[in-house]
């Protein structure tokens, strides 16, 4: 199986050059850097000890970036390299700072690449998070008896569903991870029917707590953001802006101050969004404009990476995007540590139990339709109680859940001798 898989791989490959010239067109590739996916390498490797993280995208990065500061600390470590599939990824990662963490874009996945790849690089420890798993990388990681790492892995329904198909190749390749923590109680069971050997459950590393955003918002703009009555809309994919800017229209009949804040998922959405707020005759400022704004301003539309904290510290309802659509939800946990109430839809799959424990303690609720979205925003404007008992609790779960995981990771890390 494995070698069917590495002809189509190499099929891919071939037609990849397309593929890449329609992302750039579309602003989804780095026009400097795409050449790192046919393993150009644009960093320099330093003399010592190299662990190498793998995440596909924003999601994924964040959620190991506390493990990567306390590693940054350890002197034995002298370079950390983060590598994802996506430009949002790589922003997110340079904002940061890190003083020995590098980034590069996974190469494509070909036998000829990854030994390449691994062969330069040359990691004291590999760990790929959540539900990466490339073949060639996996194997030639192993045949180089490199300690392999699943770190917070998740394994859906449909996902191992999938990977039943290639029954003989996924237990193939689950086999040669030397651990794999897994994220909830149902991927730690799918992950034992894969054929994983070593499992161990600590928890959902996304509960580990990221420092809180020290950067702030201009004076000029929290003094107009307290005049308002707020509410936020994140992670919003295509067809959520619209539903949130009719709620916008209906809302502002009873509070005319209103103001609501977009975040999307995607930022380089932001013209077919502006045009879809026009549509409906709303006013749209930028984030980043230099123009003053508005007081008739309908929709504040952020279109910088990075920026979400900023406004889960200033906004106290927040609707989740990515679960009106068959996205599968995105992550709650942040704006739930800012003592945010969250509205979701019911697709949220990704998150479940993370959304049952936010939904038992009253902080998040499901919503299906735009007439449950006005109803619960308006009852949240009349009662909007805070959650500090729900933060401290998410805080003490996290840091418990970060202590274990690292004290797994340094025992793989000092496993393997750097050469």
């Amino acid at each position: 199986m494995l070698f069917v898989y590495r002809i189509l791989i190499n099929l891919i490959l071939l037609i990849s050059p397309l593929i890449i010239v329609f992302r750039l067109l579309k602003k989804k590739e780095d026009y400097k850097r795409f050449k790192e996916k046919f393993c150009t390498i644009s960093k320099k490797k330093l003399k010592g000890k190299l662990i190498w993280f793998h995440g596909a995208s924003v999601g994924e990065i964040l959620s190991v970036i506390p493990i990567i500061k306390v590693l940054e600390k350890n002197k034995e470590i002298k370079q950390i390299l983060v590598t994802s599939n996506t430009l949002s990824s790589s922003k997110i990662l340079f904002n940061l700072k890190l003083k020995k963490t590098i980034h590069q874009f996974l190469p494509i996945d070909t036998n000829y690449h990854t030994k390449k790849f691994i062969k330069y690089w040359n990691p004291s420890a590999a760990i790929f998070i959540d539900s990466e798993i490339w073949p060639n990388f996996i194997t030639n990681i192993k045949n180089k008896k490199i300690p392999l790492i699943l770190l917070n892995a998740r394994i859906t329904k449909k996902s191992f569903k999938r990977w039943m198909i290639f029954r003989s190749l996924a237990k193939k390749l689950f086999q040669q991870f030397d651990i794999c923590m897994p994220a909830s109680l149902e991927s730690k069971r799918y992950l034992k029917l894969l054929g994983a050997q070593k499992i161990k459950y600590i928890g959902n590393l996304k509960f580990s707590e990221i420092e809180k955003e020290k950067t702030v918002l201009k004076a000029s703009l929290k003094k107009f953001f307290k005049s308002k009555k707020i509410w936020c809309a994140s992670s919003t994919h295509h067809s959520e802006e619209k539903l949130c800017g009719i709620t916008h229209k209906k809302l502002k009949n009873k509070y005319k101050n209103l103001l609501t804040i977009i975040i999307p998922r995607h930022v380089n959405r932001v013209r077919d969004i502006i045009n879809e707020m026009e549509n409906l005759k709303l006013r749209v400022h930028l984030h980043n404009s230099k123009k003053m704004i508005k007081d008739n301003t309908d929709i504040y539309l952020v279109n910088t990476y990075g920026d979400t904290k900023l406004f889960f510290k200033i906004c106290k309802i927040i609707f989740l995007g990515g679960s009106i659509i068959e996205h599968g939800g995105q992550n709650p946990l942040e704006a739930a540590r800012y003592g945010c109430k969250i509205l979701h839809g019911p697709n949220i799959s990704n998150f479940k139990e993370i959304y049952y424990l936010l939904n038992k303690y009253k902080v998040s609720k499901k919503i299906v339709n735009q007439d449950q979205m006005i109803k619960n925003i308006d009852l949240l404007y009349k009662n909007t109680s805070n959650s500090h008992n729900l933060e401290l609790k998410i805080k003490n779960l996290g840091d418990k859940i970060l202590k274990l995981t690292l004290k797994e990771v340094n025992f793989f890390i000092n496993k393997h001798e750097n050469k």
